[in-house]
């Protein structure tokens, strides 16, 4: 394959205003891994921070689960209290701190089997990011036989 010169005119303008050693430097590739960084590394950053969020996003997930868990058996023993599962699951909350932020637990009791949803949302590092997260666990209620 052959290559393509530029045009005579061309050729001459460049020996007179380009000197013979910058016309090296800009033929080498001295400071390019300096640029391929700049564009390269956003997009690492915003990959560290999503792999960050995701692993924020299923630890307060397990946590609402685990809160749901907590209510539900505060609320289905024998004696338990109409608001004994709800306040357990805050309780279990406001312990394990703030990987599940604003945090709503609702309690629903249908014949003899309870339900605890606990959802919120997800404590978030990306800007304009906001997950939630709602788990929910029913069990059966105790009773005397």
């Amino acid at each position: 394959m052959r290559a393509i010169r530029p045009p005579g005119w061309v050729r001459r303008l460049r020996r007179r205003v380009i000197s013979p050693a910058w016309a090296a430097r800009l033929r080498s590739d001295r400071g390019d891994s300096v640029v391929e960084f700049a564009v390269v590394f956003p997009a690492v950053l915003v990959l560290v921070f999503l792999v960050i969020e995701g692993g924020l996003y299923f630890h307060a997930r397990s946590v609402a689960a685990h809160a749901a868990q907590i209510g539900a058996d505060a609320g289905r023993l024998y004696d338990a209290q109409p608001g004994d599962g709800s306040s357990a699951a805050y309780d279990f909350l406001r312990r394990t701190g703030e990987s599940v932020e604003d945090p709503s637990v609702a309690v629903n009791t249908t014949g003899n089997e309870i339900a605890v949803t606990v959802s919120g949302d997800v404590a978030s590092l990306v800007p304009g990011l906001s997950l939630t997260v709602s788990q929910t666990v029913q069990a059966p209620i105790e009773e005397f036989r």
